[in-house]
This record gives C-alpha cells, sequence and structure tokens, in this order.
C-alpha cells in the first residue's frame, strides 16, 4: 500500500496497491492532465532527489518552498503568531528536516489552505505536527484523502487567534479562501492569497482567473465577489502563491486599480 500522489497537480491520494485511475483535480478544467497521461509519485520518491528550503519573507513570516521546482511549484508560508503559528497553503514534501526546522521556528498549531490545487500532502503535515487544516465546506468535494484533521468551515469568515481571519472570496473556486494577518507589513496588514488575488509580473497590481493553464479568465460578477469580500480588511501587503510574487506596499490601491483595469478588459 502506498499514498500516491499526482505528479501534475502535487495532491496525495489515500493509501492503495495501485494508483488512482484518475485524478479529479487535474481532469477538471482549471488544471490539466498532460500529453503523456496521468502520471503518479510517491512522497518516498520525491523526498529522494528534492528538498525543501525556508526562506524568510518578513518579520515573522517565513516562505517554505521545494527544490527542484515540483509540480505548480507554489510555496508555503509560515506565519508566527503568539499564540501559534499557522502554516497558510501547503506543498507536497515534508521530510524530518523540514520538521525539525519548522519545529525550531515554533512548530505549527493549524493550517488553512486556498483551494485544491496546493492541497498537497496536507495530511502528511497535519500529523506531523498534531494540527487542523481548515477547509472552506464549498470546497469539500476536492479533499481526496478525508482525515479527521480536515475542519470543514462555514460561512463567508473564520476568526481563528491573535485576530488573523480566514475570508472565503469564491471566484477560482467556490470555497477559495485567502488569509488576513492584520500585524504583518509593521501592523498595517497582509493578505495571504494563493492565486486567488494573484501578484502579477510588474509587483504593482493583480489579476485574477478561473484557469491560469488554461487561460480562462473569471467573469465581472466573480472578480468583484473576489475583492468584495477583502475590502472591510485593511492591507498594505499581498503574498501570492510563489516566492518573490509579493505586492509589498499600497496593495489595496493595488486591487482596486487592478480591478477596474481587468473588468474593462474584459468587457469594452
Amino acid at each position: 500500500m502506498a499514498y500516491f500522489m499526482c505528479a501534475t497537480c502535487g495532491v496525495q491520494y489515500p493509501d492503495s496497491e495501485q494508483p488512482p485511475e484518475h485524478c479529479p483535480i487535474c481532469e477538471d478544467s482549471r488544471q490539466y492532465v498532460g500529453l503523456d497521461g496521468q502520471k503518479w509519485t510517491t512522497l518516498e520518491t520525491l523526498s529522494s532527489d528534492h528538498h525543501n528550503v525556508i526562506k524568510e519573507e518578513e518579520l515573522h513570516l517565513y516562505g517554505i518552498g521545494t527544490e527542484p521546482r515540483f509540480c505548480i511549484g507554489q510555496r508555503a508560508l509560515l506565519v508566527q503568531s503568539p499564540s501559534g503559528n499557522i502554516l497558510w497553503d501547503c506543498i507536497s514534501l515534508i521530510d524530518d528536516e523540514t520538521i525539525a526546522a519548522v519545529q525550531a521556528l515554533g512548530g505549527i498549531k493549524a493550517m488553512a489552505i486556498s483551494h485544491a490545487h496546493y492541497y498537497g500532502s496536507m495530511i502528511e503535515w497535519c500529523h506531523a505536527f498534531d494540527m487542523p487544516v481548515y477547509i472552506h465546506v464549498d470546497d469539500r468535494e476536492w479533499v481526496v484523502r478525508p482525515d479527521p484533521s480536515v475542519i470543514f468551515w462555514e460561512g463567508e469568515t473564520l476568526a481563528l487567534h491573535d485576530d488573523i481571519t480566514l475570508i472565503r472570496c469564491g471566484g477560482h473556486f467556490s470555497g477559495a479562501q485567502v488569509l488576513h494577518w492584520p500585524l504583518g507589513a509593521d501592523g498595517k496588514g497582509v493578505l495571504l492569497t494563493g492565486d486567488i488575488i494573484n501578484v502579477v509580473s510588474d509587483r504593482r497590481y493583480v489579476s485574477f482567473m478561473y484557469s491560469f493553464p488554461n487561460q480562462i479568465p473569471l467573469s465581472p460578477k466573480a472578480v468583484r465577489g473576489v475583492v468584495g469580500a477583502v475590502e472591510p480588511f485593511e492591507y498594505d501587503r499581498i503574498y501570492s502563491a510563489w516566492f518573490g510574487t509579493t505586492l509589498r506596499e499600497n496593495a489595496k490601491a493595488g486591487v482596486a486599480f487592478s480591478t477596474e483595469r481587468y473588468i474593462k478588459a474584459i468587457t469594452d
């Protein structure tokens, strides 16, 4: 028996003697199955030629990513907070070295993940740190490895500890969520967004998509829903899904400008 992992999205499946026939996450129109068909790997195989790196993003915020790049290539973010650290988004690789390094930073009290493409080996992470993972109930169908560690929450916001809040934005996925960290950016507030609100190449603005690999845009209504969900929160900085994708200042104004630019481009 093995916990097979999709080699395209990096999400781990329940233990089985043979790899699953399908990855519904990749067969969905927001992701893809490669020309060579569905491929699988395992955590043991991945750890044989990959390793994780941990980089400080700002005071009390660390990025955790895998090298060489694996699958989508996202990095997780560890928020250090007085009442316990939170891991935002997840990656596929977890090993003894990573566990020790994270424990040295204070461990993890809870995890939350923006959407299904970044579930990775979330259950392995939950078991290693004896913690829950918070997923919005609207994305229940995408949790392909059920476990008691998964907490499905309902509503539009969920207050965690130290005023850290999960915000359901929808858009990319029905239950897509972002995290508001009010103490970040020297107290000006930070949003951790995955690619629900995606920082673009010039790092001053953001964009939105239903599918990034298939280049399917969101509708104006969906974009306004995403932006409206975060409007009540104060933030000056956004970290999206990859190392270096950071809108470092004036983020709220950048989101407002980007929203109107985006909607004009797809409706004009």
